[in-house]
């Protein structure tokens, strides 16, 4: 029993210290293998983008869709443009070119070999060529489809001439249909009504300074009324 005892004490640490000190040896060269790796992957995606990059400099000046670069994150990745990119798989051995679109991610190719890469790489891009060319044109024809009416009315419509407008303006004022013919009588009655209630008001005010004040003022400057 004490023999067993003084084994399981011999399997202890010694000490925290040195327990820490293995740990972190340990932690440091698990830390230089993923280093290792990682160089290892930027290494691949470095070789692919300079065989790569032939093939991109083909594309028109005029389009800017494609730009070569690396991410170096905590997954390097080779971006061909904006949705496309190149990555290690989980065995930092094979190219896996990827795409992100409206429904998810989506694996173009996975390859060891170069070359296989730059073929896929290759399709993409034409692929993306064809796209853009394909919307520009149906952009231009919506375009024409939406000017073409505008344009046909332009050419259907009858030229008016000034004389005829002034003709059509004369006759419409000659013609006036009763319903505005009574309006304008009404309007005609009111603004009557309203100057001679305007007089009478004005002529029954000057009644009453008269009889206020008038008639003392006559007499104190004229003379008695004659009336």
């Amino acid at each position: 029993m004490d023999e067993k005892k003084s084994d399981h004490l011999k399997s202890v640490p010694a000490s925290l210290k040195a327990a820490l000190r293995r740990a972190r040896v340990e932690g440091a060269e698990q830390n230089e293998a993923v280093a290792e790796l990682r160089e290892a992957e930027i290494a691949r995606l470095e070789i692919l983008e300079e065989a790569a990059r032939p093939i991109v400099e083909q594309v028109p000046a005029d389009v800017d869709l494609f730009d070569l670069g690396i991410a170096h994150g905590e997954r390097p990745r080779l971006f061909i443009d904006m949705i496309g990119f190149v990555e290690m798989a989980h065995d930092r051995r094979v190219y896996r070119f990827v795409q992100d679109t409206r429904h998810g991610r989506a694996t173009i190719a996975e390859s060891e070999r170069v070359d296989r890469m730059i073929a896929a790489i290759t399709n993409y891009i034409a692929r993306r060529l064809v796209e853009r060319e394909r919307a520009l044109a149906s952009d231009w024809r919506s375009r024409e489809d939406i000017a073409a009416p505008e344009a046909n009315r332009a050419i259907d419509r009858p030229a008016v001439r000034r004389d005829d407008r002034e003709k059509a303006t004369s006759s419409s004022e000659g013609v006036r249909p009763p319903a505005r013919r009574a309006r304008e009588t009404f309007r005609t009655f009111l603004a009557m009504i309203g100057a001679l209630s305007l007089c009478g008001g004005i002529g029954y005010g000057a009644y009453a300074l008269w009889l206020l004040h008038g008639r003392d003022l006559w007499a104190a400057y004229i003379g008695p009324l004659p009336f």
